[in-house]
């Protein structure tokens, strides 16, 4: 046998074979894949349903000093008003305007904040139908909406 003459395998391997592992991890997102797209259209589990025990319809109006001014929508008074960056109260309002615009709909109706008997606390846009769950983001994040259900109101006296 010459020492310049090179020996070929007989059993070529092939580079494209995937080992059992990776076949078993892309079957597993395809499974994951599949019950999420299921459970989409199936519209998931119903939403835990609480008694609302109290509502306070509100209108939030941008003020030229950058100001949110927060207004009762009874009377459209002024009952609070929000200065500085305060990006949860912005955010949570953007989301529920961009769906009103999404559907060319205006401000003109109120947006409605809801206190639960769980002590959930919810921001609502009945035109839309858009709902915020608020606690969902931190009892910090609910702080910022909860002085609003009796902002402006004057003490009843016995």
């Amino acid at each position: 046998m010459n020492a310049n003459t090179a020996t070929v395998d007989s059993h070529p391997t092939r580079a494209s074979a995937m080992p059992w592992p990776v076949w078993a991890m892309l079957g597993l997102a395809l499974v994951t894949l599949a019950m999420v797209g299921w459970q989409r259209l199936a519209g998931g589990p119903p939403a835990q349903v609480t008694d609302v025990t109290w509502q306070r319809a509100l209108h939030f109006e941008d003020r030229p000093n950058g100001d949110v001014a927060v207004l009762d929508a009874r009377d459209r008074r002024e009952v609070a008003r929000f200065s500085g960056e305060q990006g949860f109260l912005r955010g949570a309002l953007r989301t529920l305007a961009r769906e009103r615009l999404r559907r060319g709909m205006g401000p003109s109706e109120p947006f409605v904040l809801s206190g639960h008997d769980s002590g959930r606390l919810t921001l609502s846009d009945p035109v839309t139908g858009t709902r915020i769950a608020l606690e969902s983001f931190g009892p910090s994040n609910v702080a910022v909406f909860a002085p609003l259900r009796d902002a402006g109101h004057t003490p009843q006296r016995p």
